[in-house]
């Protein structure tokens, strides 16, 4: 903005403020030196027509912890993913391209194929709406018994024994989901509350807290350290805990906290922790512990006999209180992970919320060119939807020389005779055309008799030339390796799997 000239941007904003009231404009304005640079360099019957607002632009880091924390840690969408999905966005992300709009892009795809893919896609709307209740009860009284038994054959349900597969088997079932992901997304956000000090990506955590090879170990506490030489990289003595992640060192990181910042995390814990009565209650606790030592050590010297003073204000006490303290909300982490951090897809019906399908997405980002070519020719019929093609697996002359060629292909091996080739394709394109002259009707119009004779010509240099050009254009497309000095007449195929 310094750069500006003040009376030509101040005549410029007395413009447009004449139609602000039909068009609303917004003026993005650099500033490199001071806030009031404005003030400095325009008028004041300019300035009197701007309401100016601050914003900084974050860092990419920051922008990609916000997308993460809106759309996976906050069900609003009733859309999440699964563990091999996280894994893969993230991957995706710091090795592929590493940009966060190629990350919202990634995100757009995995949320529209959900919705288009699962059935039951829309329950997961209700299941986080404010009026739960009346929305189970509606599809109660509106769900077919079809979607219903769908529902029921989930594999997550599948290793459940319920008793009844009724509408109120499933609303209680995504009541549990909603409750379960409110406290799985809750203990991740107090997790990187305190992993964002050693600058830990909320995604990382994220995908740590999905995996489910992880949720057995914290059960039976093997996941978690205890003790500060657990971390040693060559500790025989826990195999296990060699190979802890990043959450494991955020519950360390707050034994070593200072006492600011330990209130500061319980005060973030604090509301965090709503949905969880008994955690809750824990924080709130250690909070009044942490303002009573903050207040023993404020009392005025006056009130501490002189005898005692050295003894109470002694560093050594002061220390060994506050790491008291610590180690109280290093268990409550603990208690956290092991009680909540558990998978979203280890409960019944998550998949009506969760995206598993590692694989389209996969497809649709990095794509695999060769084999959607492949099924492209395959199945021509299906995107072509012509009459004169709709007879099953047939190959008739109608189909395009490309897509007959590479059909009649695919029953040869590794190495096609091109004789043997040819003579086919001429098969098929000779019986068809035969069939079809048998079945035109015979008319003394001599312009009927002119488009008959313009009909395809099937002879034999015509159907050389396609049979070359069928073959060129699958060596273009990578499908086939063109004839050698050593076996002219062959050709060989590269693609296959189709």
């Amino acid at each position: 903005m310094e750069r500006c000239q003040g009376s030509v941007l101040a005549d410029f904003i007395l413009m447009l403020s004449e139609w602000v009231v039909k068009i609303p404009v917004v003026l993005i304005m650099g500033v490199t030196t001071t806030v009031d640079a404005p003030r400095r360099l325009l008028p004041s019957n300019a300035l009197q027509q701007l309401r100016p607002c601050k914003f900084m632009l974050g860092s990419p880091t920051e922008r990609m912890n916000a997308i993460v924390e809106a759309v996976l840690l906050r069900p609003c969408s009733g859309f999440t993913v699964g563990y091999k999905v996280a894994l893969f966005l993230r991957d995706y992300f710091t090795r592929h391209d590493g940009t966060v709009t190629s990350f919202i892009k990634a995100m757009k795809i995995a949320c529209m194929k959900h919705f288009s893919m699962e059935p039951l896609s829309f329950l997961g709307c209700g299941i986080f709406d404010e009026h739960y209740q009346s929305f189970s009860r509606d599809v109660g009284e509106s769900l077919p018994y079809a979607m219903l038994k769908y529902a029921f054959d989930f594999p997550s349900c599948q290793r459940e024994q319920f008793a009844e597969r009724t509408v109120d088997t499933l609303t209680n079932g995504l009541a549990e989901l909603k409750k379960l992901w409110d406290c799985w997304s809750s203990t991740v956000l107090c997790i990187y509350e305190v992993a964002k000090h050693s600058k830990v990506q909320l995604l990382d955590i994220v995908c740590e807290a999905h995996d489910p090879s992880l949720c057995n170990l914290r059960v039976t506490n093997q996941y978690l350290p205890t003790t500060s030489t657990d971390y040693c990289p060559h500790n025989e003595g826990f195999p296990l805990l060699r190979k802890v992640g990043v959450i494991s060192r955020a519950v360390h990181k707050v034994r070593d906290l200072p006492a600011v910042s330990l209130s500061h995390l319980l005060n973030i814990l604090e509301g965090h922790t709503q949905e969880m009565a008994e955690v809750h209650q824990k924080v709130r606790e250690l909070q009044l512990a942490l303002r009573s030592e903050d207040d023993g050590n404020n009392i005025k010297p006056a009130a501490i006999d002189l005898r005692k003073r050295s003894i109470y204000r002694s560093p050594l006490n002061v220390e060994k209180g506050s790491k008291k303290l610590n180690e109280k909300a290093s268990i409550l982490m603990e208690d956290m992970i092991r009680d909540y951090l558990k998978p979203i897809e280890s409960a019944p019906f998550h998949e009506i919320i969760c995206f598993k399908h590692v694989d389209v997405l996969q497809s649709v980002l990095i794509g695999d060119p060769r084999k959607m070519i492949q099924v492209d020719l395959v199945k021509s019929k299906n995107y072509l939807q012509c009459s004169c093609c709709r007879s099953g697996g047939i190959l008739l002359a109608s189909m395009h020389d490309t897509s007959l060629m590479y059909s009649l292909a695919r029953e040869h091996g590794d190495l096609i005779n091109l004789h043997d080739w040819y003579q086919s394709f001429k098969a098929v394109v000779s019986v068809s055309s035969t069939k079809n002259k048998r079945k035109m009707p015979k008319s003394p119009s001599k312009k009927k008799k002119l488009a008959a004779d313009l009909a395809p010509d099937t002879s034999e240099a015509t159907l050389q030339a396609r049979f070359c050009r069928a073959v060129t254009e699958l060596q273009i497309t990578g499908l086939l390796r063109m004839p050698s000095k050593r076996r002219p007449d062959f050709v060989q195929r590269v693609a296959f799997g189709i």
